[in-house]
């Protein structure tokens, strides 16, 4: 979600700031919660003539007006869960654990005209990112950082604004939307660790795919596989190909053969939800079955080739 913080030092359209009564919402924002007329003149103050208004936000389809209006603003904020220049775009949290960073951060910063994410900073904090962290995991702690650095800010804007710093030239990276086709597995291309890690990306939004017998089989669960597991005489004892799939019984897991070793699957979903020992007895086991002959690499799961979309000529609305 981007916050865009609209300083209104001067009118604002259709009527200006001044006079307007403002909510408690406002006041708990900038600290200043408590009746109107309180002792210290606080209530007063906010009630008079507030610095800044703010606009929250998570589409990009926005009403015209409401585009004219931030376009004429002296001033928009936003604040961006990443640490900037580094991973510039729609997707910072998910980019963030994809490539395994071991630090993450929230960056108020200024709003240039038609871009984002290239403005001034007026404040940024770090914060490390704990091994197997989820996109979710750090969304949460990402989402209570940046509301406190945006109240900080607020609370002293004129400063924060005089105070602002450019981006570094240097360390610019950017993260674009995912599509359905991140989440196909390239078996014979990603290591395990790349595979969990994209699991640990956007495993809570796109389910990783793949391919089992002509069926596309979503993998739900997936786990790192242990040194002891690794030494099963299952697994060392034959000839095996990227997307060779096993069932470890021991473990109640399937293990899946990548680029460089092995990523373990709990729970798949095929035409419903199914646990590891569910799939072994439902498919893989009467696979072998049938197929007695087969050699185990022959029993693999398959990197999912997802159809081309025709690209749309997109519509685009001028602001004036």
């Amino acid at each position: 979600m981007r916050v865009l913080v609209r300083c209104c030092w001067g009118p604002l359209p259709g009527g200006g700031c001044a006079g307007r009564r403002q909510s408690p919402q406002w006041r708990s924002l900038v600290g200043l919660s408590g009746s109107s007329g309180g002792e210290d003149g606080r209530g007063a103050r906010v009630r008079e003539k507030p610095p800044w208004r703010v606009l929250f936000f998570g589409t990009d389809q926005f009403a015209r007006e409401t585009l004219r209006a931030l376009h004429a603003a002296s001033g928009v904020l936003n604040v961006h869960p990443s640490c900037l220049p580094r991973w510039r775009g729609p997707a910072p949290i998910i980019h963030t654990v994809l490539h395994g960073d071991t630090v993450a951060g929230v960056t108020i910063m200024q709003i240039r005209p038609k871009r984002f994410d290239v403005g001034p900073i007026l404040k940024q904090e770090t914060v490390p990112v704990p091994p197997k962290s989820t996109t979710k995991d750090l969304e949460a702690v990402l989402s209570r950082l940046g509301a406190s650095m945006l109240i900080s800010v607020l609370k002293n804007l004129p400063e924060s604004l005089n105070n602002g710093r450019q981006q570094p030239a240097e360390g610019v990276t950017h993260a674009p939307k995912i599509s359905a086709a991140t989440s196909c597995i390239k078996w014979e291309e990603q290591t395990s660790e790349q595979i969990f890690r994209l699991h640990c990306a956007i495993g809570n939004i796109i389910p990783l795919q793949t391919l089992w017998v002509n069926s596309t089989i979503k993998l739900l669960d997936l786990v790192e596989v242990n040194s002891s597991v690794l030494t099963d005489p299952k697994l060392t004892g034959q000839a095996v190909i990227p997307g060779s799939v096993i069932y470890h019984k021991q473990s109640q897991i399937l293990l899946v053969c990548c680029k460089d070793g092995w990523i373990g699957v709990r729970s798949v979903m095929l035409k419903k939800t199914l646990t590891a020992t569910d799939f072994y007895n439902g498919y893989l086991h009467p696979w072998y079955q049938k197929n007695s002959q087969a050699q185990p690499s022959q029993c693999r799961f398959q990197t999912l080739r997802l159809p081309l979309k025709k690209k749309q000529k997109k519509k685009i609305v001028a602001v004036q």
